[in-house]
């Protein structure tokens, strides 16, 4: 399909995943765009790097088989020609079913591709207010503070924010790890044998909760239990909600015996890889909010990492999102402010390639918005539609962010065996999704009929 775009600017605040998705999405259908970000200008609290996408919790984008939600949402971002799961392949290693990154190398990837493209002209600079323009999208990230905060906040009429607290975990160095009392395994044998396995008995076990729930964590004004986010809750904060809260959490064994002894564990701390040469390893579940020393005394208690070399200790910070459900179209646009667009952790999706997916379907409303053309309507039977009909759904109360599941994609309309429903959905989804291309304006060479 050949698009004449008829007014071709927009503006994006923000590169993060979000950002750089919409930015590209919008480019690559002819559109030009100015992309402004901060760095290196000023970094948040949660980022160190100079390049754009920069990945802060951890190195993955999560489950990859197409049969999984996450998954899903991934192969459909790969057929509608997403540059963060393109430089995300390019930058892949080895997490058994998942798919983690060298988060270096997929920063270095991704500011290339977004450098190097003619119609996007990055800007380096903070914005204090929402730009004025035919079509903007705000792009900051869940750590959106100052003067651009208060903005946003006027022009959503004063009351659109809701705020909670994230943690991010660990790392330490593998050559620290205690190999002979470590050992690598992923779950049920799935996929390859990725991550590191730190064995708990039930005294090992029982003596490292009852020293964590009462660990000493960093002061932070105003933090409650209550306002931290179940999506990524600090592990000292989950030890305290119960001697096994644990165990059915990150520690759960399940699928882990020990090949040592051919049993499976009380208790299991897995640890990921964080980068491709395999020298870093994210101590996975372990966000916290522990001071530093208590972080070292704490997680040396772990069988394997008595020694360990803490490469980046768990920090947390404020994160923020907008109430979406009473805000924004199921294109990220703000109803009653046409033109201005959301993408990201901003406005309550959770999670990397979420965030990045929010990115790409807000491009796509934006430049359907500058040239006139009809929005397009993904339906809730698609995984990257399912996200915003869930919170552009006005009937949604309580709003907290949400992750790509099953559980927000309708389900099949006929019976199948239950071993056979999702790789079921997944067929229906991408069919649909092929579908729908003439809608999408997909430049031609996006535009196939692969829907392997």
């Amino acid at each position: 399909m050949t698009v004449i775009t008829k007014l071709n600017k927009a503006i994006v605040v923000g590169a993060g995943l979000a950002g750089c998705e919409a930015a590209w999405q919008l480019a690559r259908r002819g559109a030009d765009v100015t992309l402004i970000e901060m760095k290196p200008k000023r970094f948040s609290p949660a980022h160190s790097m100079d390049g754009l996408a920069e990945l802060v919790c951890s190195n993955s984008l999560g489950a990859n088989r197409v049969d999984t939600a996450p998954g899903l949402l991934k192969e459909e971002m790969r057929r509608l020609g997403s540059v963060i799961i393109e430089c995300a392949d390019e930058a892949a290693t080895p997490a058994g079913g998942a798919l983690a990154v060298d988060r270096a190398l997929f920063s270095e990837l991704v500011t290339a591709r977004i450098c190097s493209c003619p119609r996007i002209t990055l800007q380096c600079d903070e914005v204090s207010e929402v730009p004025a323009g035919d079509c903007v999208i705000i792009a900051t990230g869940p750590l959106t503070d100052g003067a651009l905060y208060k903005s946003i906040q006027d022009n959503l009429g004063g009351s659109g924010y809701i705020e909670f607290f994230d943690a991010v975990a660990p790392i330490v160095s593998f050559e620290s790890i205690d190999m002979d009392k470590a050992y690598f395994k992923s779950r049920y044998d799935r996929g390859t044998p990725d991550y590191i396995n730190c064995p708990m008995n039930r005294d090992e076990y029982i003596a490292f909760w009852d020293r964590l729930r009462t660990a000493q964590e960093a002061e932070v004004h105003g933090f409650e239990d209550k306002l931290v986010f179940e999506g990524c809750m600090p592990v000292e904060v989950l030890a305290r909600r119960g001697e096994d809260a644990m165990r059915y959490g990150p520690m759960k064994p399940v699928g882990l015996r020990d090949p040592k002894t051919g049993k499976t564990p009380y208790a299991v701390v897995q640890l990921r890889r964080d980068n491709v040469a395999g020298t870093m390893y994210n101590i996975v579940g372990f966000q916290t909010h522990l001071t530093f020393p208590e972080q070292r005394a704490v997680f040396s208690m772990i069988p394997g990492l008595e020694n360990a070399e803490f490469l980046r200790y768990g920090v947390m910070h404020r994160n923020t999102f907008i109430n979406s459900p009473q805000l924004l179209d199921k294109c990220y646009m703000v109803r009653k402010s046409p033109g201005l667009f959301f993408a990201g952790q901003i406005t309550g999706v959770e999670g990397y390639v979420e965030s990045a997916a929010s990115g790409l379907v807000a491009g796509i409303g934006a430049f359907c918005y500058i040239n006139g053309y009809p929005a397009p309507d993904l339906p809730a039977t698609v995984a990257i539609g399912a996200l915003p009909q869930y919170i552009s759904n006005p009937a949604v109360r309580d709003f907290q962010p949400m992750s790509i599941n099953m559980g927000i994609i309708p389900p099949l309309e006929h019976k199948v065996a239950k071993k056979d429903k999702k790789m079921a959905v997944a067929t229906r989804s991408l069919e649909i999704l092929a579908g729908l291309k003439n809608s999408l304006y997909l430049p031609e060479e996006s535009n196939n009929e692969n829907t392997d």
